[in-house]
Order: C-alpha cells, then structure tokens, then sequence
C-alpha cells in the first residue's frame, strides 16, 4: 500500500484558493484547453509525511505510531493550530515547473507534529521521506506548456493571496492509489 500522512484544509479554504487559481494564468489556461494540471480540489492536502509502499502487514504498526504522535501534540495543547493559505511559489523549471500556495498562521506547530509523526514512524522502523518538511499544497503542474513570464505572473500574484483561516483539527492516514485517475482513500484519522 502507498501511504501518505496529511491534514486537509476544509471545502471553505479549498474553495477560496479555486477560485484564486481560476484567476491565475495557468487557470485561464486551463480554461481554454492547455493541460497545465490543475490539482484537483478533492485532493488538495498538506503532506506532513509520505511512507511510500508499505506492506498491509504492518498497517496496525503505522496507525499505532500515528495515534501517539497525534496524542503527543494534543498534549498541552488548547486547540487545534489555526492556519491559513497564503503567497506562494513555485518549485522546478521548465517542465518539472510546480506552482504552489504556501501556508501561514501556527505553522510551527504543524512542524512540530510532522516531527512527531516521523520519530514515531522512525521508532517503529516504518518506512517514511526523510526530506525537510515544507508546508505547501501544489495548485498545478504546468510544466513547460505556459510561458516562464507567464508562471512568474502567477507565482507574484500567489505571493500577495491570503485565504481564510482555519482550524487544523484531524490527522488523516491516506492510501493513494495511482494511474491516469489518481485516487486517495482515507484509511484512518485522529483529532489534533
């Protein structure tokens, strides 16, 4: 199984960055038929850590270190992190190019959990992307099929964008199922 840790921003907050991003010129590109891949709103998520294949054996292990990484943050805590999109970027040239919308409000505390999440994964020798943790959610992947000056426009018009705020309030455990039609199936969740 293919998994993924994540939390998703609520259909208010994904709505708001729609309707940003079908203002965008990768959005009116999109609009007149150029495949820039928009991501597709029903998947919008921030990956706090990706397990990759994971034998279905072990899928009690990795609920079981999810469930205490989740614990652990509630500890201490009063509430669930309040955040909100807002500016952005892009990763990559030419046509690896990504644009994406950066995260801002209590976003140490969602560095916090992700380190958790990772430590707990670690201890129970679970698979897990050891790559810096960087809050985004990717909004297209236009690649080389919109112009550099164009990807710059939107890049700029991102960085000045602030969407509404919103509670962090669920850990999700996900299975991503690939192909021309990507799917993602909610295997389990925790409060935060």
């Amino acid at each position: 199984m293919r998994l993924f840790v994540a939390v998703y921003p609520p259909i208010d907050a994904v709505t708001h960055l729609g309707a940003q991003v079908a203002r965008l010129r990768v959005g009116a590109a999109a609009a007149a038929g150029t495949n820039v891949r928009l991501a597709d709103p029903a998947h919008l998520h921030l990956t706090l850590a990706f397990l990759g294949e994971v034998e279905a054996a072990r899928l009690v292990e990795v609920e079981s270190a999810l469930g205490l990484a989740a614990e652990w943050f509630r500890d201490g805590r009063d509430a669930a992190p309040r955040l909100s999109l807002g500016g952005g970027g892009r990763f990559g040239k030419g046509s690896f190019t990504v644009l994406w919308v950066d995260l801002r409000g209590d976003v140490e505390a969602l560095r916090v959990l992700a380190r958790l999440i990772r430590s707990r994964l670690r201890h129970a020798r679970l698979p897990h992307d050891d790559k810096p943790f960087r809050p985004h959610l990717t909004v297209a992947r236009p690649g080389d099929r919109v112009g550099p000056a164009d990807i710059e426009a939107d890049q700029a018009t991102l960085d000045g964008y602030q969407g509404p705020s919103w509670p962090a309030a669920e850990l999700q455990l996900v299975r991503s199922h690939l192909g021309p039609r990507p799917r993602y199936e909610r295997l389990a969740a925790w409060p935060l």
